[in-house]
């Protein structure tokens, strides 16, 4: 059994991987500060279920306060860091650059210095797809340049990823970035496309489209996310470790197939507003998984239609119960 401090736990993949282990008898530490970036009750119903589990516990703190993380290190007996927090979500970051540079680096830095000055050895942490920006090569590969971001919240995850090698060198910190593209389903944050797409649609609203529809995302099922968050796990008990790994489908889906599988499944059809494209956005991401294939052993599983299937059926449990206003 280990125990395992999760920043960002309330969010949608946090509170996914602290399901997971707890089910498989670990200690989850969730640190989350529960922001008004979407319904704080969305988080209050992630992590419903945790609060009796004697294996849980949370700190209603933000990972930028230095004071309150040194509390949580002192406090607790912490085997490995999942760092999942982050202000998220390209177009904002565009609309307030400082405050995702004060959360995702600052907020970053504040957590690997604890990890320093508490001996802590082990890290994984959350990069993203958007540190590709408009790269010309497909699909995606750990070896490209990523040195041409086209938005803050891209940036700043590459400043992770390299702020987190000089750790690794210095303080000799096991660590793995994950580059996630695109995760959905059940629990999806509601400002991301497929649940806001899926509530306008089913609403009968008006939804928009930028650009002409056939830009594409390699949108990752959460349950395969998880999946390959737990196999970096096992990877990072080796010591001397540094690696960035991709974890999509490696299947992308176009902006109108996305919109037509939603259709389908809620059984509506759209109306659709369309749009010019807007700054931020990259025409198609799309991971070459090989490496995460070859040394993780990862191995996504869920086809698009099957997980829209599924969120759609989550939608409605969830409208059904008053979650979303």
């Amino acid at each position: 059994m280990s125990t395992f401090l999760i920043t960002g736990g309330a969010g949608f993949i946090g509170s996914h991987l602290t399901k997971r282990l707890l089910s498989e008898n670990h200690m989850v530490v969730c640190v989350d500060n529960f922001n008004d970036f979407y319904s704080p009750k969305i988080k209050e119903f992630n992590i419903r279920e945790f609060l009796n589990n004697k294996n849980y516990k949370l700190y209603r703190i933000d990972i930028t306060d230095e004071s309150s993380m040194n509390e949580v290190f002192v406090n607790e007996k912490i085997d490995e860091v999942i760092n999942l927090a982050a202000m998220a979500g390209v177009r904002p970051s565009i609309e307030n650059s400082l405050l995702y540079e004060k959360v995702n680096n600052m907020g970053f830095q504040v957590v690997l210095e604890c990890m320093r000055k508490y001996n802590i050895k082990k890290l994984i942490a959350a990069s993203s797809s958007s540190v590709y920006g408009n790269n010309k090569k497909v699909p995606f590969s750990e070896t490209d340049i990523v040195d041409f971001a086209i938005s803050p919240y891209a940036a700043t995850k590459k400043a992770n990823e390299v702020m987190g090698h000089v750790f690794h060198k210095l303080y000799d910190i096991d660590m793995v970035f994950l580059r996630f593209f695109t995760v959905y389903g059940p629990g999806q944050r509601p400002d991301l496309a497929i649940h806001k797409f899926t509530r306008m649609i089913d609403e009968g609203k008006s939804i928009p489209l930028f650009g002409d529809g056939s830009s594409s995302r390699d949108y990752t099922y959460i349950s395969d996310i998880i999946d390959g968050i737990m196999k970096a796990i096992d990877f990072t008990q080796q010591k001397g470790v540094y690696e960035i790994f991709n974890l999509g489908e490696s299947t992308p889906i176009k902006l109108n197939e996305m919109v037509e599988t939603i259709e389908k499944h809620l059984q509506k059809k759209a109306s659709i507003t369309r749009l010019p494209k807007q700054m931020g956005d990259v025409d198609i991401t799309y991971a070459d998984i090989t490496k995460a294939k070859r040394i993780l052993n990862y191995q996504p599983s869920t086809d698009f239609d099957e997980g829209i299937a599924s969120f759609v059926e989550w939608y409605h449990k969830m409208k059904e119960l008053g979650i979303y206003e």
